[in-house]
């Protein structure tokens, strides 16, 4: 090894003594340098193999020299230090400068709306929560007490983009080319002698083939084993046989209850359910249309095995037993009556969660959804009938965000919530269409809270490009919860349904409610005035379209 007598630096071994900083350079002269030409000094050269110690320290007064170390670092080393001070020196400026922009310290959100592209290695390699932290805004500093003029600036803006455009409906040829296995197995007519759509579908299976084996909501829930172990009991019991093959009756839903949530869905399925000419799905709330198909178990699990469509139907075939016994009973075969039970299917996520679009079809529409859910029951269901419950946008959100959060629930927790998803849902509306932010994943996925399940009337709009305005039944629940015979019986004559006697309609009109605010909840109050003032100004262009829409101005929630 070789050090530099002069300052102790470490010398390559090819050095010929230009690497210290004191003594370096090309036209170096002993008896001219200010440091050698006293002593004439030499580089030390030490063999660590036969000596375990050997130095030669000279000691100087020169306090100067403590700062050799430090002159010694390399240039690119220095450089770094600085470039980094310069960089962090801006961001700094930068954070200040953006807060002064609305008088808030705020940094801007990180959710980038530069483009609506599909990316197909995030529907392998990521999940929807993994995308959620990825774009997860960073938190307001907002004073909930003084910062209503600010977030009514937003709001504004928000109000001043709103447009409501009718989109244009896609043709059935587009339909089959994106579902093509749905096509094969739903027929596009069902059993003429039957209310509920039905048909037979021939099984090919044997005695010892487990119908239920492969299907998704007995592989992934625990709680559904239980439905299908007793299905596959009496699964050959109920086959129909003609001439050596055998057929399963399959069946879709008569009907939807399609939402909102929190908005007493919960409720009016338990009611309707009571009913003698009523059946609903094994599951309440399959969410297949919206989720499943796409593989969508769980939004903070990601992307699983996509549900296939006979999965869906199998959850119907407690109901399709039934229909099959009426119609082959006597009084069916030999009058010719029709079978009266109607089948029920109550996902609260049908109307308005198209979230999974982005992954699965083509994106060049400027962020818009070419294929919404409706269109494809409307394919194979032209005739059904749907049943929207509503409640005040400004109560939903704030029950929806009491039963959802998992901790540190509160009146401010959720006006910070607020605030931070208005402050989105503008930068989104800044460069994109109203129906574009309402459908877009990553914002949905981005808010703290789910402004945009509030917008009642950019769905219902959308229904109704592709259902007439008689196959929507529109309720309120705070009619519902004021007067619930009325309004069962408006959901009874809908549905078409036979009359009760009077011991069957007390049943069910005087059940108690069902899915009400859990206790812990109520303790916390209503949410803050504040919070209250700014909800009522963003929802409210909206609900004057929806009071428009359906012609009644209660839908305004002027008295709520």
């Amino acid at each position: 090894m070789r050090y530099c007598i002069n300052c102790c630096i470490h010398l390559l071994p090819n050095d010929l003594h230009r690497q210290c900083f004191r003594c370096r350079g090309p036209d170096h002269n002993n008896q001219k340098c200010p440091v050698c030409k006293r002593e004439n000094k030499i580089p030390l050269y030490a063999d660590s193999k036969q000596m375990k110690l050997l130095a030669v320290l000279e000691v100087r007064t020169d306090h100067s020299e403590s700062w050799n170390g430090f002159f010694c670092l390399r240039k690119g080393k220095l450089c770094s230090l600085i470039f980094g001070l310069i960089i962090m020196t801006l961001v700094m400026a930068s954070y200040i400068l953006t807060g002064a922009k609305h008088g808030l310290l705020l940094v801007p959100s990180p959710f980038h709306y530069g483009a609506f592209t599909s990316n197909p290695s995030l529907m392998d390699n990521e999940s929807l929560s993994d995308m959620k932290d990825h774009y997860q805004p960073s938190k307001m500093n907002i004073s909930y007490v003084k910062d209503y003029p600010s977030i009514k600036l937003i709001i504004d803006t928000i109000t001043s983009k709103i447009e409501f455009i009718t989109r244009q409906r896609p043709d059935l040829e587009e339909l089959r080319k994106q579902e093509p296995h749905m096509f094969s197995v739903i027929p596009n007519k069902f059993l003429p002698n039957s209310k509920n759509p039905c048909w037979y579908d021939e099984y090919r299976g044997n005695t010892t083939t487990d119908p239920y084996a492969t299907n998704s909501y007995a592989l992934y829930s625990k709680r559904f084993r239980t439905i299908f172990d007793y299905l596959r009991k009496v699964f050959w019991n109920h086959l129909y046989h003609y001439k050596d093959k055998h057929y399963r009756l399959r069946c879709l839903p008569h009907f939807y209850i399609i939402g909102q949530p929190k908005c007493g869905t919960t409720d009016l399925y338990d009611r309707l359910r009571l009913h003698p000419d009523v059946r609903f799905s094994a599951i309440k709330e399959p969410h297949w249309w919206t989720r499943k198909r796409f593989g969508i178990i769980r939004l903070r699990d990601g992307f699983h095995d996509r549900y296939p469509v006979e999965d869906y139907l199998d959850l119907f075939d407690l109901a399709a037993h039934q229909i099959q016994g009426v119609l082959q009973s006597e009084a069916v075969k030999e009058r010719g009556r029709t079978n009266s039970i109607i089948i029920g299917e109550a996902s609260a996520s049908t109307m308005w969660d198209n979230n999974a679009w982005i992954f699965f079809y083509d994106n060049s529409t400027e962020g818009e959804p070419p294929f919404l859910i409706q269109d494809f029951i409307h394919a194979f269901q032209p005739n059904a009938k749907l049943i929207v419950m509503l409640r005040d946008p400004v109560e939903r959100l704030y029950s929806d965000y009491l039963y959802f959060a998992s901790a540190n629930k509160s009146a401010e927790d959720f006006h910070e919530k607020v605030a931070e998803s208005l402050q989105l849902f503008e930068n989104c509306m800044l460069d994109y269409s109203l129906r574009a932010c309402v459908y877009n994943n990553t914002l949905n996925n981005a808010m703290p809270v789910r402004l945009q399940v509030g917008l009642y009337v950019v769905y219902l709009l959308d229904w109704l490009t592709v259902f007439n305005k008689d196959q929507i039944l529109v309720l309120r629940l705070e009619d519902h919860a004021s007067n619930v015979k009325y309004t069962m019986h408006m959901v009874f004559q809908f549905l078409d349904l036979g009359p009760l006697s009077e011991k069957q309609e007390a049943l069910i009109t005087k059940s108690p409610a069902s899915n009400t605010r859990r206790p812990e909840d109520r303790s916390l109050g209503p949410m803050l005035p504040t919070t209250k003032a700014i909800l009522r100004d963003f929802y409210r262009p909206f609900n004057t379209k929806l009071a428009q829409v359906l012609f009644d101005d209660a839908f305004l929630w002027k008295r709520t």
